[in-house]
């Protein structure tokens, strides 16, 4: 498995160094190869020899700041060592006592602190987990004010390791640069905002110390070009048709909400699913003809507000003909006995939007826990707080999971960072995407990309690993887009047209890292 994949939390990081330091590697040893490999990064981010602050905290992570420090005053860097705690670690005042004796300047108090061109964070490492308080909350605050850029060593100081919350305050990381594996609260929405551009230091932790503590599929994950990829029903076999490459039946849109219907299946479309029937109200039938020729648009009775008021499906088709339903998108809160039809079928489910509220309103466990097939559920944060109103939503991750094991669906919580969990526990997360997204229509996009690849997929892939896989096909549409057009923000028309290109250029990256390893695909 690549460690860009594993997420840790601080007992199991905590754990495997425990494994690391039993197995004979001395603390020291390991102190110095870390340090080392963040100098050479740090002289590839600021290479012309500049004035550096060093922040210096009383555990192991102020130990490697101050050699790193050591170690960028030797290539030349001017370095002053901001050290303001009266207790060290035994190593840690080793090292400080080193580099006082090399006549690099030390300081306690913030008001003596020289000018610097930027700054590393060494205060605090993973496994914080009280509050900061004075005088460190108030240097905290000075140096996020200074306007310089800062380096954060692990993850910032200040941020819960496991649930991204900060403990009083915290540094405002430039850059963080991730020691061994990626820690959890690193992937959480709280920390966004202080992690500035993240990256893995990767020192060389065995996979053997990292199974015995994870198992060989390790139960959080972060979703990465090459993981996504795999997940995808390709290469297409040289002889195929349409009936082979799926059948899926979208259920959506009203007299109100018709764009809903249109963004949806624009999704379905670029997934490459061979068959797509589309059963909207029957006024709005035309508006979907001349959007999607290729579609099978159902027209349906409707209610007097426009919804569909029946599935009326063509003659020997039932909800059972399909390989994937998704319903939702556009549907409003009028079509409780359509939900319940589709909920009662036996094929896989996807449900979003109104589909969504619908099944607050049966009651989302006890309703689920009768489905006898695939359910995967996309809320955003309001629908799922409307979905499981006793779950607490302070970490996102034991969130998700609760859902997933309560209901017995594959969840998918949006936002800035996806969670997306199965009901034994397993979870991803998607590490990027954009907030170009935050625009009306594009979880409908999401909706019909989704339903898609289930479709396609006759069994061939988790569940889960699908989902994943579309979520990060979706987001990597929109950070394309954001990138071309504007990140004011990508409409979902516009969202849909940057799906096809954007996984050409995903296609193409895995390639080239491939390539690189030296092995050609």
């Amino acid at each position: 498995m690549n460690k860009e994949q594993i997420i840790v939390t601080a007992a199991q990081m905590r754990e495997i160094e425990e494994r690391i330091f039993a197995a004979g590697m001395p603390v020291a040893a390991l102190m110095e190869k870390v340090a080392g490999l963040i100098s050479q990064r740090i002289q590839k981010l600021f290479p012309t020899k500049q004035r550096v602050g060093i922040l210096v905290g009383p555990g192991h992570n102020g130990g490697d700041a101050l050699v790193v420090g050591r170690e960028l005053h030797w290539r030349g860097y001017e370095v002053w060592i901001y050290a303001p705690f009266s207790k060290y670690k035994e190593l840690t005042a080793q090292h400080l006592q080193y580099v006082k004796s090399l006549d690099i300047s030390c300081y306690e108090n913030i008001e003596d602190l020289p000018s610097c061109d930027f700054l590393i964070d060494g205060l605090f490492g993973f496994g914080l987990e009280r509050e900061i308080t004075e005088p460190i909350a108030a240097a905290i605050s000075y140096f996020n004010a200074s306007n310089t850029p800062i380096i954060s060593i692990d993850l910032p100081s200040g941020i819960h390791t496991d649930t991204g919350a900060i403990l009083g305050t915290a540094i405002q990381a430039t850059y963080t640069l991730c020691l061994g594996l990626w820690k959890q609260g690193l992937l959480q929405e709280n920390a966004l905002d202080y992690i500035g551009k993240a990256e893995l230091i990767d020192f060389d932790i065995p996979l053997a110390y990292i199974y015995a503590v994870l198992g060989e599929s390790p139960p959080v994950k972060r979703i990465t070009t090459a993981t996504a990829l795999t997940s995808l029903p390709l290469p297409r076999p040289l002889i195929t048709h349409k009936y082979k490459q799926g059948h899926l039946l979208l259920i959506c849109g009203s007299r109100r909400y018709a764009g809903g219907a249109i963004i949806t299946g624009l999704g379905a479309r670029a997934s490459g699913v061979g068959m797509l029937s589309i059963a909207v109200p029957e006024s709005i039938k035309p508006l979907l003809v001349s959007h999607l020729p290729e579609a099978l648009i159902i027209g349906c009775p409707e209610t007097e507000t426009g919804a569909i008021a029946d599935l009326e499906l063509p003659d020997n088709t039932d909800l059972h003909s399909f390989s994937a339903i998704a319903c939702g998108p556009g549907l409003t809160k009028d079509t409780t006995a359509i939900v319940q039809q589709v909920l009662a079928s036996k094929s896989p489910l996807v449900l979003d939007a109104d589909g969504l509220n619908v099944l607050a309103q049966l009651g989302t466990i006890p309703t689920l826990q009768k489905r006898q097939a695939v359910t995967v559920l996309t809320p955003h944060t309001g629908e799922f707080h409307r979905l499981f109103p006793e779950i607490s939503y302070t970490d996102r991750v034991q969130a998700v999971q609760t859902a997933a094991a309560q209901s017995g669906a594959v969840v998918l919580l949006k936002g800035a960072r996806i969670a997306i969990a199965n009901p034994q526990g397993i979870v991803w997360i998607n590490p990027e995407s954009t907030s170009a997204l935050a625009r009306g229509g594009s979880g409908d996009v999401l909706t019909g990309l989704l339903g898609g690849l289930i479709a396609q997929s006759e069994n061939k892939f988790a569940i889960e690993d699908i989902v994943a896989t579309a979520s990060w096909w979706h987001s990597q549409a929109g950070i394309l887009a954001a990138q071309e057009r504007t990140e004011l923000g990508v409409d979902a028309f516009t969202l849909t047209q940057y799906l096809i290109p954007a996984l050409s250029r995903g296609r193409k990256k895995k390639t080239e890292v491939t390539e690189v390893a030296g092995v050609t695909e």
